[in-house]
């Protein structure tokens, strides 16, 4: 049986995103029927909206969710109706090069739902496989991880892409280790939960970097030990001079830009780690001297979904959370109703908040 619901879809590039009533099917096998609890609004979806992504219109948004398994289709047996999950979007297959290399957070061959969530009888295209800015999505089974419901749905949904993302590109792709330095240039979501990350992995010193003094303010409430504004002078230099002249081990890119990331790369210490983690758009290039990329030693990351492996990762994060050890809820700025999708991109793009999330 067909279920119709409200959804947030966005119809052509750059157009405001509507509500709309979708048609999300019945799952079928290996898929799981999900209510969605709560979404936050991130950048990943302002993408989409905007074409940076494909143009593979009509787009169904949001993808960064909690909820409870409504129903599960033949064949499921890692999640069953009730359980309260965060969703990935990233399943490993287990079948792929990648994962039959024992690397399945690389996974070349992740699990969607094969059936498709429609409008007016067309296909929609789910935002990272998931589309979630919905009161129901289906997805693989696999993309559903159960969690502690002990969480609420507003902090745990966060798991499922921004902060994961920074946390991994710390702790997975960098990692991050009891006596490192470490610098973060940018301090939205993902960057803090890499400085959170970093704190609790024992870095001695979490350099945070960012042009807005509101949100390097905010960064020393996820750890952050020094600030650095990158509006009022060179943040190569303060690093060195931070670091006693050296650099810091570990430099993690949160903005997705050639010229940060340049400041990443000249930032790190002989032989230190440059983990991207931010999203360029695809006309980006870059342009490093080869003598400095030889001589300074040392690795260059990028980080898919911080390296993570879902299912050993999310119910960890939310253990680190339930205990007090990771700041969570600090992330969730504010939460709004589905209309209001729009609006919170708009706060986004104005640096006023850290997440909008939606709550049905």
């Amino acid at each position: 049986m067909a279920n119709e619901v409200r959804a947030v879809v966005s119809r052509a590039t750059g157009e405001p995103v509507t509500v709309e009533t979708i048609v999300v099917p019945d799952p079928g096998p290996g898929e799981a029927l999900v209510r969605i609890q709560a979404c936050g609004v991130c950048h990943t979806d302002l993408h989409y909206r905007e074409g940076a992504i494909n143009d593979d219109y009509p787009f169904l948004l949001g993808h960064e969710a909690a909820g409870v398994i409504e129903a599960v289709g033949d064949g499921v047996s890692n999640v069953a109706p009730g359980d309260f999950v965060v969703l990935a979007w990233r399943a490993p297959c287990g079948r792929c090069r990648s994962c039959l290399r024992g690397r399945p957070w690389y996974c070349f061959d992740s699990a969607n739902a094969a059936q498709r969530m429609t409008l007016d009888g067309a296909p929609l295209s789910p935002a990272l496989g998931i589309g979630a800015f919905s009161e129901l999505s289906l997805v693989a089974a696999g993309q559903a991880v159960k969690v502690d419901p002990a969480a609420g749905a507003a902090a745990a949904g966060l798991i499922g892409c921004g902060v994961m993302a920074g946390f991994g590109a710390a702790v997975n792709t960098g990692g991050v280790s009891r006596g490192d330095t470490v610098a973060v240039f940018g301090c939205g979501g993902v960057g803090d939960a890499a400085i959170a990350a970093s704190a609790l992995a024992g870095a001695r010193k979490v350099i945070a970097v960012d042009l807005d003094a509101r949100k390097l303010e905010l960064a020393k409430e996820f750890g952050a030990s020094d600030v650095v504004n990158a509006s009022e002078g060179d943040p190569v230099e303060a690093i060195k001079e931070l670091t006693g002249g050296f650099g810091a081990d570990v430099v993690i890119e949160a903005v997705g830009h050639p010229e940060v990331f340049k400041q990443a790369f000249f930032s790190r210490d002989l032989a230190g780690t440059l983990v991207q983690v931010g999203v360029p758009s695809p006309t980006m290039t870059l342009e490093v001297p080869m003598i400095e990329f030889f001589g300074r030693g040392g690795a260059l990351k990028p980080s898919w979904y911080g390296d993570c492996l879902p299912t050993r990762d999310f119910p960890l994060l939310i253990d680190l959370y339930l205990s007090g050890r990771f700041p969570l809820d600090r992330f969730v700025t504010e939460t709004v109703a589905l209309d209001q999708v729009e609006e919170a991109f708009a706060k986004m793009q104005r640096g006023e908040v850290l997440r909008s999330v939606v709550v049905f």
